[in-house]
């Protein structure tokens, strides 16, 4: 219908005659003139209307129209007198002398402005996701997505790897709590499950000798959202044979810096690699953000002696520790905003949080600085660089536990200081430990998942020390969000049964869960690796968003609703029965 786009139109184009289609964004009647600015997925253009010029009843028409009507307009490019010009629009030396237009339908006034920056409650957006899309600045987080996804594709087509598509209907694992389940109607009390990822499947192309294997899955998980989380997302989903740890690494750091470029994104190469009790011991997350400081410090051996018993006890507890961080600024806050941060360290599993204010005229304002030997607090304020106006918080217990609360406080309080994290942060997290302990199951369950191989060198751990042993594990870490993981896979049968039978299941129950599997191990699998990419997330951080959500046209709200269609919603008694199912 159109010959043009409306944000295309620059001052080359004067004298052009052109047909142009659009929504109506904004409509400023000036008397003798109308006005109109014609916005479609490009940009925008300015239409005139000026009754000597346009043909028949088109000035009229341009006098009803009203915003979010879609029209086609037919006319000249000509210059905007000097005035005029917006420098703040690609096309703004340029408008359109309209002489004929056509209504291409009609809007009843939409529920907010379809412009960049509204305040409207995302509840409303969501709720009019179809009107919220035409806000050019989701318009382009979407297009962000499709140009990003376009470019990690042709980067494996270009090294060899092949597209296959999984299917969507398999079998539920042994977390099936987390599975969306489907009923089958044609073998009733059977049901299929929605994948929560190709694992198993990736790992049967491998046996079948794909080699080099990829696909933009779509995966589904029943779980509790957050904002970088929803129960249906997209993965680009890799898999490799024939290949070492550091073979999928180097070829996946070569797609993912070929990808980020083709959106304007360097990626330097070869990515930082730290080990995932460094990212801990040192972040205090086992997905960092590098791009500011507040290191965690271990004080343990400073506090072995000390008066303050919940320190000297952690201290001379084997596996316990005593680590800090110093939030330079924050110990000029008033104690009551201070001591509001005990809450905020119980949201990162600590019981309280011991602090130490150092205000700017030299004085100290803390509940335990009275325990502290004078060597105590040299050692202390040496090793955490304390100077006038820092806060130090502390934690103290468990290594992994302590670990956690600060890290957590370190990114809260980054966030409350308002410290820059300029550009984005890559790096690889590697070699995960292989197992960890549920306290609820009582038993050890896999830290990655049950397929992953160990590090063969210290599987004599399995009988006496199984929480030291690693695993070969990568996990892809983007601006502090784990962007991605992978790790390389178990390709002998009986390790993986082993493996299953260490983490709880029987012989019989990991047939029946992965004999398929299993089986396939049996017929010269080879060795093989991969990695799961995030591309929801991925999309969020590139597009300097908060929210998944911003980057995924019609996304659920974080109680899995879509406000717009209703879902879930109720289904009828006939279809239940023809699934031979029931409600309670």
């Amino acid at each position: 219908m159109h010959t043009r786009t409306a944000g295309e139109l620059r001052a080359e184009n004067i004298g052009e005659e052109v047909t142009l289609t659009g929504w109506v964004w904004r409509r400023r009647d000036h008397g003798g003139l109308i006005f109109c600015d014609l916005r479609d997925r490009t940009g925008m253009t300015q239409c005139t209307f000026d009754p000597e010029h346009a043909q028949g009843s088109a000035f009229h028409t341009a006098e009803t129209m009203r915003p979010e009507w879609p029209i086609l307009v037919h006319g000249t490019v000509i210059a905007r007198d000097a005035e005029t010009v917006n420098p703040k629009l690609p096309t703004g030396e340029i408008e359109v002398l309209v002489d004929h237009i056509e209504v291409l339908g009609r809007s009843k006034t939409p529920p907010f402005q379809i412009e960049d920056g509204i305040e409207t409650a995302e509840d409303t957006r969501l709720r009019y996701r179809y009107l919220d899309l035409r806000r050019p600045e989701m318009a382009e987080k979407l297009k962000l997505r499709s140009d990003f996804t376009f470019a990690i594709r042709s980067a494996l087509h270009n090294r060899a790897f092949t597209e296959v598509e999984t299917p969507a209907l398999f079998k539920s694992t042994p977390e099936g709590a987390r599975d969306f389940i489907v009923p089958s109607r044609l073998q009733p009390g059977s049901f299929y499950a929605l994948p929560q990822s190709p694992q198993l499947l990736k790992q049967l192309l491998m046996v079948g000798g794909v080699e080099r294997y990829y696909q933009v899955a779509k995966c589904f998980r029943d779980e509790d959202l957050r904002a970088d989380r929803q129960p249906e997302f997209t993965q680009v989903d890799i898999e490799m044979s024939f290949v070492d740890q550091d073979d999928v690494m180097g070829a996946l750091e070569d797609v993912l810096a070929d990808a980020f470029a083709q959106v304007g994104v360097e990626m330097p190469t070869p990515l930082r690699r730290i080990n995932y009790w460094d990212a801990m011991d040192t972040y205090g997350s086992d997905k960092p953000d590098t791009r500011f400081g507040m290191h965690l410090v271990d004080l343990t051996d400073v506090f072995k002696g000390s008066k303050f018993k919940v320190f000297s006890g952690a201290a001379n507890t084997e596996g316990h520790v005593v680590k800090a961080i110093n939030a330079k600024g924050a110990g000029t806050w008033p104690r009551a905003q201070i001591d509001k941060l005990a809450k905020v360290a119980e949201s990162f599993g600590a019981k309280g949080l011991a602090w130490i204010a150092f205000r700017e005229d030299g004085s100290m304002n803390s509940p335990i600085v009275k325990f502290f030997s004078d060597e105590e607090m040299a050692e202390l304020k040496s090793r955490c660089d304390v100077e006038p106006g820092d806060l130090v918080m502390f934690a103290a217990g468990p290594r992994l536990a302590s670990d956690e609360i600060l890290g957590g406080m370190r990114s809260h309080m980054a966030d409350a200081l308002g410290i820059e994290r300029e550009g984005h942060d890559f790096l690889w997290v590697v070699d995960f430990p292989l197992f960890h302990w549920d306290d609820d199951a009582k038993r050890y369950e896999a830290e990655h998942q049950p397929f992953t191989l160990p590090h063969v060198d210290q599987l004599d751990l399995l009988e006496t020390n199984p929480l030291a042993m690693g695993s070969c594990t990568y996990d892809f870490v983007m601006d502090g969000f784990e962007a991605g993981g992978g790790g390389m896979r178990i390709h002998d049968a009986e390790l993986q049964l082993k493996m299953l039978e260490f983490m709880g299941f029987t012989e019989e129950r990991a047939k029946e869960q992965f004999g398929f599997l299993m089986e396939a191990l049996t017929f010269g699998a080879p060795p093989m690796g991969g990695f799961a990419l995030g591309l929801d997330r991925v999309c969020m951080l590139l597009a300097g968003s908060d929210s998944i959500r911003d980057v995924m046209a019609f996304p659920k709200t974080s109680s899995g609703s879509d406000l717009m269609s209703g879902a879930p919603s109720a289904v009828s008694l006939g279809q239940l029965k023809e699934v031979s199912l029931r409600l309670m």
